[in-house]
């Protein structure tokens, strides 16, 4: 008994040891280009468009590892939404600034201007992006990854990816396809609300269909699985932004983020930001209740009221349905939101719910606005029509996947 034990604790051990070597195969493109001492660089000026989330292994920036290294040079970097550190609330505008380490400038996209400009861009040889993305569409670091590679296409400066994982996995697509004609800083990509490709992929699919005209690379991943959500990676979690502070936000985030078009909190200062959404106006109890009779795999809800410090309802009561992840895999987050915004379309029950329909185009999509609140389509024909257009873009996605 004793000696069948010892070999069960030593299979264990085994099994622990073997985990934690599988989750520490993924090396990003920062690392990998570290490997070389940023040998594709080799005599050229850098302009680095990164933030808080650019980090190597061992947990140094890229801006650190880049002004180290022997062979590159780095002369300027470029911050997106949130700022340098990823501190800044969303939405808040930014100013230009200088790294207090490197004493580089720090010009901020996320300010006066969306675009770097030529004098940003003077004297620059390459442009080299650098941030982690989470996979939802108005999410708008990729964003400011495709306006540089316009604006380096314009002036003929390469662009490279230093690509890293899709957090939410590259597997699962939901909700439907911004159409091509629309182009806004929270809807730049004829992709789907959860898109699950890289930033590598996506700005491999932003050249070709938009016929840019940029020498683009993307510096690949190595040991990333397709199905591997985040914390399957071994690589350390670093916040995005101030409110995705967990896989799970992340998760849910391409779904509850929808609610930002509305009168509904969506969690913002409270302790679970995208993992609840409510509003002092709210019948939680009826909302849940229809939620859980959905039947919806992979999470399950439950009513519960907060009082947010911050956003729309700052200081006030609201009652709201708090959501729980039972299966990462199972969990379609935009599925939640049709189900939720078509039960909140009652005005038996709901009377006080509000929506900006320009922000609810941009950011859910013109099909959502239109089959929700124009046709008033029951969310099981919804999630259908969304599941085909997902089926057609997969199609096309093929082309550009690297992994």
């Amino acid at each position: 008994m004793m000696k069948s034990f010892k070999i069960s604790l030593l299979a264990l051990a085994a099994a622990v040891a073997c985990a934690g070597q599988a989750r520490a195969l993924v090396v990003t493109g920062l690392d990998a280009a570290e490997e070389t001492d940023f040998e594709q660089f080799a005599g050229k000026r850098v302009g680095l468009i990164t933030n808080q989330t650019g980090v190597d292994r061992q947990g140094r920036s890229s801006v650190d590892a880049l002004f180290a290294s022997r062979k590159a040079k780095l002369v300027a970097i470029f911050s997106p939404e949130h700022g340098f550190r990823g501190n800044a609330a969303d939405g808040e505008i930014i100013s230009n600034s200088t790294d207090p380490v490197t004493g580089l400038p720090i010009y901020s996209l996320y300010g006066s201007v969306h675009r770097p400009t030529s004098a940003m861009l003077a004297g620059i040889d390459v442009l080299v992006f650098d941030i982690q993305d989470i996979g939802a569409r108005f999410y708008t670091y990729l964003t400011t990854m495709a306006l540089c590679m316009e604006e380096a296409g314009k002036r003929k400066i390469p662009f490279v990816v230093l690509d890293r994982p899709n957090p939410i996995s590259g597997m699962v697509l939901e909700g439907p396809v911004l159409p091509a004609n629309i182009q806004d800083f929270t809807g730049y990509f004829p992709v789907p609300v959860r898109h699950a490709m890289t930033a590598g992929e996506i700005a491999l699919l932003h050249k070709d269909l938009r016929g840019i005209k940029v020498d683009l690379s993307v510096v690949k991943l190595r040991g990333w699985d397709r199905a591997a959500f985040y914390d399957d990676t071994g690589l350390a979690w670093v916040n995005p932004s101030p409110n995705i502070r967990n896989i799970d936000a992340a998760i849910m985030y391409p779904g509850i983020g929808g609610f930002e078009s509305t009168n509904m909190a969506v969690g913002r200062g409270t302790d679970a930001p995208f993992l609840w959404f409510g509003a002092p106006w709210l019948d939680a109890e009826r909302l849940v209740n229809t939620l859980n009779a959905a039947g919806l795999p992979g999470v399950s809800f439950r009513a519960e009221n907060k009082t947010p410090e911050k956003d729309i309802y700052a200081g006030k009561l609201c009652h709201g349905v708090r959501m729980e992840i039972k299966d990462r895999g199972a969990v379609r987050p935009m599925d939640i939101f049709v189900r939720a915004v078509c039960a909140l379309r009652d005005k038996a029950y709901y009377r006080d719910f509000r929506f900006d329909e320009e922000a609810l185009r941009l950011i859910a999509g013109n099909n959502v606005y239109k089959a929700v609140f124009e046709s008033k389509d029951p969310p099981e024909k919804i999630i259908a029509d969304f599941q085909a257009q997902c089926r057609d873009f997969d199609k096309l996605r093929g082309k550009y996947l690297l992994y």
